[in-house]
């Protein structure tokens, strides 16, 4: 524990202000110096984790490897920093209380009265620290921390009163603070202020916490005046003022970051050795994508459309497709019940160079998707499923294909007597939604001479899942024999996890989330794919940029 340093990233002025791109942006940071970094995120919500949140409200829920339901900004550190998170990198409220009341019951406090001094924070210290030690994160340099929330939310005091006590038992050269807070302009010239963060930083510091910097998110670049202004007021060094503004990719940040000397800055806080960063790789990211030289068109149905962060990782996939082909990828979202209402899906989608249909829950929406799935399907069009999306491919070949009129899922149609689409053996009595998915990643055998093999370059690969409704194993024989290639199944063969078409361009679907493992130096496979295939689409003209 000795040797790994912390940094705690707070959030000033309003919410939604980037802390999660900038702990990631920090970490990606430090890792073009490296340093072995582990993420991990501390929200102050009630619920025991994101899986019960609602999209709208909420945005994505991202999958770890071990299955965790989480907030997405772990997705932001997995992908700047190309690692791994685990279920024990998301620490809520719900989980520390639960575990605080769960040792009450069983009378590990000796009799004692439960409080939030010490044992709550206690709790959150020592989740921290169970990252810190675990064998999956192998001795880190740095545990970076990011607290959800904003300065003075009722629910994320004990948070705050555990990181501020983590510095008097790490050591004040082991600790430091990072604030992220909002710059606004005001009036009709503009006029930039600083009394919001200035507060916001009181706030801080009443609660026992002086943050070692800032970064302030501006539209607009801070005069020296102004720099000088802050860290007079905010009590921290005019160095460690760092302007943050709005940039064309979030990807670019670190390397922003790196130019205004935090990168030294911190290794100098943090007594860490002095090391060269290479961001050379980084940097041929951000150009590929700041300056493509064509641009595709995808449309992507799914049923949250209304929140653009409802479904992050796929957008994040789409981009990460397009660094090797200097290609932007433009996505066009359709609420899944409104194409339900459109009588021209065909005229619609021909001016798209490829259709992706999301992940989903509910009823709501499916024939929309049935017919678009169906029109890539006759007309050639590039066409990627993501779990509800492999599913309704699969009811989709079913009906018009195979000849089963009444093919449904039991999510739709309970009491259909064709239900090519069911629950997951084990499932049907469960009574409880939190958790209660098959999560995590788990294994696909594919089938040798397939789409999905050449993509994969390998027969066994490993991907991320969150559904509870399977293909029916007692037709895969019948879609078999009607020519729908099943590519990949789980190890027993008893799972469809992957399907294709032979006789198509580019038609594959999977009933795993592959966007969950995509990063902008490892695009995923199945995305690539389609990228690739959308760019030899005749139908509409790649457009140059």
């Amino acid at each position: 524990m000795s040797n790994t340093k912390y940094i705690f990233i707070t959030g000033g002025v309003v919410s939604s202000i980037g802390k999660g791109i900038a702990t990631a942006s920090l970490g990606r940071l430090l890792r073009n110096r490296g340093f072995n970094v582990v993420p991990i995120k501390l929200d102050p919500y009630i619920n025991v984790d994101a899986g019960t949140m609602n999209p709208y409200q909420h945005g994505e829920v991202f999958v770890t490897e071990d299955g965790a339901e989480t907030d997405l900004d772990l997705g932001h550190y997995e992908r700047f920093m190309d690692v791994n998170c685990s279920n024990k990198s998301s620490i809520t409220a719900g989980k520390i209380y639960k575990k605080v009341i769960k040792k009450e019951r069983n009378g590990e406090y000796l009799g004692g009265t439960v409080q939030v001094i010490p044992h709550i924070t206690n709790e959150i210290k020592a989740s921290i620290l169970e990252l810190t030690n675990s064998s999956s994160t192998h001795d880190p340099d740095i545990v970076i921390a990011e607290i959800g929330g904003t300065i003075g939310d009722i629910e994320s005091l004990p948070f705050m009163e555990a990181i501020r006590q983590f510095k008097h038992d790490v050591g004040h050269e082991n600790c430091m603070y990072i604030h992220v807070s909002f710059i606004p302009q005001i009036g009709p010239w503009c006029e930039i202020k600083t009394k919001p963060t200035q507060h916001s930083v009181i706030k801080l510091r009443e609660i026992g916490i002086s943050p070692d910097v800032l970064i302030c998110r501006t539209e607009k670049s801070l005069s020296h005046e102004i720099n000088n202004k802050l860290s007079l007021f905010c009590d921290v060094p005019t160095e460690a003022v760092i302007e943050s503004k709005t940039v064309k990719t979030v990807y670019g940040i670190p390397i922003t970051y790196e130019r205004l000397g935090l990168g030294e800055l911190i290794t100098k806080r943090l007594n860490l050795p002095s090391k060269a960063p290479k961001n050379q790789n980084w940097i041929e990211i951000v150009e590929a994508i700041e300056n493509p030289t064509q641009q595709i068109e995808i449309a992507a149905i799914g049923k949250y459309t209304e929140n653009g962060d409802a479904y992050k990782s796929i957008v994040e996939s789409c981009i990460h497709a397009g660094i090797p082909y200097k290609t932007k990828v433009r996505i066009q979202w359709i609420d899944s019940e409104k194409i339900d209402e459109m009588k021209n899906i065909p005229e619609f989608l021909s001016s798209y160079h490829a259709l992706i249909v999301g992940p989903g829950f509910g009823k709501r929406g499916i024939e929309g998707k049935l017919s678009a799935i169906q029109h890539a399907r006759i007309n050639k069009l590039p066409f990627l499923g993501i779990c509800l999306g492999m599913q309704c491919a699969v009811i989709e070949y079913a009906k018009n294909v195979c000849g089963i009129s009444g093919a449904t899922s039991e999510e739709i149609h309970p009491e259909s007597s064709d239900k090519l689409i069911h629950y997951l053996p084990g499932q049907e009595s469960l009574s409880h939604k939190g958790g209660s998915m098959r999560l995590g990643s788990y294994q696909t055998v594919i089938k040798p001479g397939t789409l999905a093999e050449k993509l994969y370059q390998s027969n066994i690969i490993t991907d991320r899942h969150r559904h509870r409704y399977e293909v029916n194993h007692e037709y895969m024989e019948i879609l078999s024999k009607n020519n729908l290639e099943i590519s990949g199944t789980s190890p027993n063969g008893k799972l469809v996890e992957i399907i294709e078409l032979k006789n198509h361009p580019y038609f594959i679907a999977t009933q795993a989330h592959p966007e969950f493992k995509s990063r902008p130096n490892r695009p995923s496979p199945l995305f690539l794919g389609l990228v690739e295939a959308a760019l030899k689409y005749k139908s509409v003209p790649v457009a140059t940029i």
